[in-house]
């Protein structure tokens, strides 16, 4: 996914939170628009002829233009900040809620077969398939229901991130254009994400993936298509298949927190030897293998150390939060 913060999370209502948690679309809050240059009108017979230049068909652009105008409620949404701010444990608390982690491992069980054949092509496990369909939408429940041509050119034609959204609806013409989906079925959140794994159109057409043969890559109603797209996502973003995603810690009484830093990498033996241990007690794994140390909700906070794949998760979706909660979550599943 990608330029991503947008997660909406289901089990809160609807999106009231896409700026807290950081999934496919980085939303910059604050930020005044600059008035169009140009009526919308205008405006969107420039962006045809240029699809028109990449080669697009000219009936897929009539059908996916026809009667698109401005959403007021997609700026709306765009503009609002939040009302309130969750601390750590009250969005793990969320996020990774009983019923999601019973949901869940009840999907890893009915899904076993697919899951299991995704996993052995991509070398990612099931679990965490699970846990990013599971936070995206709670397992495809809630996937946004807005025209995602007319809610991209919305935003495009603002101008406060034209440049991005115009990439991001030329990218969805793309899909249109490949036939993957039609333009009235192509629906999704208010900022573009789309389909069960919330993909902004440039994450889909790098990383949606046709599992079932079909011919198209639909990433809404074909779960095969849908685990082996958030599994090919992760895999091409630099997942491990040795090594787990993190692991919660305890620390000694004299730890330094200002060692508590993405961007501060050791070896799990200098960590061991800083006095981290796991706190369920096991080892952590290769010894050599970089890991950081995260106190996501402060100070006096539990204690994370992750691994290279916490970063994978983090391309999806740049927030240390999420990335911890996709991470519970997958184990949470897999436990069951």
């Amino acid at each position: 996914m990608n330029d991503r913060t947008h997660h909406h999370l289901p089990s809160i209502g609807r999106r009231a939170f896409l700026a807290l948690t950081a999934g496919a679309t980085t939303v910059l809050i604050g930020q005044p628009a600059r008035a169009a240059e140009t009526d919308f009108a205008t405006w969107l017979k420039d962006v045809r002829a240029e699809a028109l230049k990449l080669g697009y068909k000219p009936a897929m652009l009539d059908a996916a233009f026809k009667g698109v105008q401005p959403i007021a409620r997609v700026l709306e949404l765009d503009r609002k900040q939040p009302e309130f701010t969750l601390t750590f444990d009250q969005y793990i608390e969320r996020v990774v809620g009983v019923q999601r982690i019973r949901n869940g491992r009840n999907r890893l069980v009915e899904h076993s077969k697919l899951l299991d054949e995704v996993a052995r092509k991509y070398r990612v496990p099931p679990r965490f398939i699970l846990a990013l369909w599971g936070i995206e939408t709670d397992f495809g429940r809630i996937t946004g229901n807005f025209p995602v041509i007319a809610a991209l050119a919305t935003l495009a034609y603002d101008g406060r991130r034209a440049r991005f959204f115009r990439g991001e609806l030329m990218q969805a013409l793309k899909i249109l254009d490949e036939g993957h989906i039609g333009a009235a079925e192509m629906r999704g959140s208010w900022a573009g994400a789309m389909g069960q794994n919330q993909f902004m159109p440039s994450s889909f057409n790098r990383f949606a993936v046709d599992f079932n043969g079909d011919g198209r890559r639909d990433i809404w109603t074909s779960l095969p298509d849908v685990f082996a797209s958030i599994a090919n996502y992760l895999a091409g973003s630099g997942w491990k298949a040795d090594r787990n995603w993190g692991a919660l810690v305890t620390l000694p009484d004299n730890f330094d927190p200002a060692q508590a830093d993405l961007s501060i990498q050791k070896s799990n033996q200098d960590w061991t030897g800083l006095g981290v241990r796991r706190a369920d007690g096991a080892a952590f794994g290769p010894a050599d293998a970089a890991a950081s140390l995260l106190l996501p909700g402060g100070p006096t906070g539990r204690a994370y150390l992750v691994t290279d794949n916490f970063r994978t998760i983090m391309k999806w979706n740049r927030s240390i939060n999420f990335a911890t909660a996709v991470g519970l979550l997958a184990d949470s599943i897999g436990e069951g």
